[in-house]
């Protein structure tokens, strides 16, 4: 699929950019060989379930990303078993996962999509986000822009929007928490609310996109989860923060668990959060 990136853009990514894309559009359409097909699912130690399609898009991914950048370490989700000792002196790498979303892909929905990020000393810097089922990409970082490939069209710059009425919020189709809905519950009760539920790292495209506002996660991530489209969102204009106020990270430490933390498209909108006491409660200090 042409994707037809920006010049200007590939002047500061230690990578080709057109190659990236092609990775992630590869393994997105291998992972479609599978869909809405019969399905052997397989559970993980930590009980999440796994199948060829998550296998065989991990393996195209690998394989590719081995190739464009040899120097820089693969972290997948579907092969994370890398001793702290030998990851905590990473600089930089890939942070990837090949199937996020795995249970949409197992129900038959579109809601799935193909992650990779670049992380350099605990930031992520750049992200792909794919849809496979859409045939759509989109792409970016923090002070690079955001962008958005669909059916096979030239790149369009995407932006978050200004927040206005309704505040449209976006939460997980499948996880959630008590916190989680007290708090959607609060914004609900101080005016007029959308909600729209989705799975997979779609919420994030969607604030990038301009399509909503904001996406609350009290309930547990992993680090492979939110790595690429906090990009995206990023640099389409919007923010990932954690509980604490700060930038979302991704530290090398034991567990790929994520904290809590609140998307944002626009800052009326963290503030709508902000004044509920979205990032006070200590429901927020782990993803366990």
């Amino acid at each position: 699929m042409p994707m037809n990136p920006p010049p200007n853009l590939q002047r500061h990514l230690p990578f080709k950019l057109e190659a990236l894309l092609q990775i992630v559009s590869r393994a997105g359409a291998e992972t479609l060989n599978w869909w809405q097909k019969p399905l052997t699912v397989t559970d993980k130690a930590d009980a999440s379930p796994v199948t060829a399609a998550d296998l065989a898009a991990h393996q195209i991914i690998v394989d590719g990303l081995q190739r464009l950048t040899p120097d820089i370490p693969v972290l997948s989700e579907e092969d994370a078993d890398i001793p702290l000792a030998q990851r905590q002196h990473w600089q930089r790498f890939w942070l990837v996962d090949p199937l996020d979303g795995t249970k949409e892909f197992i129900a038959g929905t579109d809601e799935f999509t193909v992650n990779i990020a670049l992380i350099e000393r605990g930031q992520v810097r750049f992200g792909v986000v794919g849809i496979p089922a859409r045939n759509s990409l989109f792409w970016g970082g923090k002070g690079l822009g955001a962008w958005r490939s669909q059916d096979k069209q030239p790149a369009q710059i995407i932006q978050c929007r200004t927040a206005g009425e309704p505040l449209v919020v976006v939460a997980s189709r499948r996880h959630t928490s008590p916190e989680q809905e007290a708090l959607l519950a609060k914004l609900e009760a101080q005016g007029n609310v959308e909600r729209i539920n989705v799975g997979s790292s779609l919420k994030f495209c969607l604030l990038a996109e301009g399509r909503a506002d904001l996406y609350p996660r009290y309930a547990p991530t992993c680090q492979w989860d939110t790595g690429a489209a906090q990009a995206v969102l990023e640099g389409a204009g919007g923010q990932v923060l954690g509980l604490d106020g700060q930038r979302f990270s991704y530290p090398q430490r034991e567990t790929w668990l994520n904290p809590h933390f609140i998307a944002v498209g626009d800052a009326p909108a963290l503030m709508a959060a902000l004044e509920l006491g979205a990032l006070d409660t200590d429901a927020g200090a782990s993803a366990s």
